[in-house]
């Protein structure tokens, strides 16, 4: 089964609009393939144009991919995942339908969101990094709050944040799994610099930990039959400059 449904995908990026857009609001640009992208805001770049997804994160896109822009409505209602109650600590079962809720309105696999939360914070609500990031899923205060994230503390907000944040990688690298998340450890400028996993130690590690995890749940769920990443092992694909794309298979 594949990550992401074929059925009806919405890539997330953006360009900008008009010099009256307010300074929070969202922007919605039509690229020339039909994907639609949402974003924060835009600079231009000579013939391209740096569409800021969150924070200080961007991506650059030729100037000519642009079909049209809109700017979304500040009130527009933010789309609302279903509350987990708890009156105690996040229970494992509360995780996971957390998660769940995450990737359905984002169609991505819930196995590779549990999978990134493991390698970010071990599943600790109120983990910190030594740089800021905070929560289950790492969210940098800046990146939270363009995200819509009030409190990276609240574990269905940080969830939300990071699964939106991780759909828009996905979107901008064509669903190539490998990419969006060295993407979501070093940031986009990082892997579109290498063309693909940066030669860092630390993001090449958090690649594979997260491929792993991912690998070893499925195992699991289909009860030991090897569901892989990718046609060569972890290793190889991180190695293997030609091998950078992802295929999420069960066999």
């Amino acid at each position: 089964m594949g990550l992401r449904k074929a059925m009806g995908r919405v890539a997330m990026v953006c360009l900008a609009a008009s010099a009256a857009v307010p300074a929070h609001a969202m922007e919605r640009l039509t690229l020339r393939n039909g994907d639609i992208f949402d974003c924060v805001r835009h600079e231009p770049a000579g013939d391209h144009v740096r569409v800021y997804t969150s924070g200080e994160n961007y991506i650059e896109l030729r100037a000519t991919e642009i079909v049209s822009v809109d700017v979304l409505p500040e009130a527009a209602a933010p789309v609302v995942v279903p509350v987990v109650a708890a009156t105690g600590p996040l229970t494992k079962a509360d995780l996971g339908e957390m998660l769940a809720s995450a990737g359905r309105q984002h169609n991505i696999d819930a196995d590779l969101l549990a999978s990134i939360v493991k390698a970010e914070s071990g599943g600790q609500v109120r983990a910190v990094s030594r740089t800021g990031a905070r929560g289950l899923m790492q969210l940098m205060p800046g990146t939270a709050r363009e995200l819509g994230v009030a409190d990276s503390f609240e574990p269905q907000q940080n969830i939300n944040g990071g699964t939106k944040y991780l759909d828009q990688l996905l979107a901008y690298y064509h669903d190539d799994i490998v990419k969006a998340v060295a993407a979501y450890n070093a940031g986009p400028a990082a892997v579109d610099r290498y063309h693909g996993v940066p030669p860092y130690r630390e993001t090449r590690a958090y690649v594979a930990r997260v491929v792993n995890e991912f690998n070893r749940r499925k195992s699991c769920a289909d009860g030991g039959k090897r569901a892989s990443l990718a046609k060569a092992s972890s290793s190889a694909a991180l190695q293997n400059d030609e091998k950078k794309s992802l295929e999420i298979a069960a066999r």
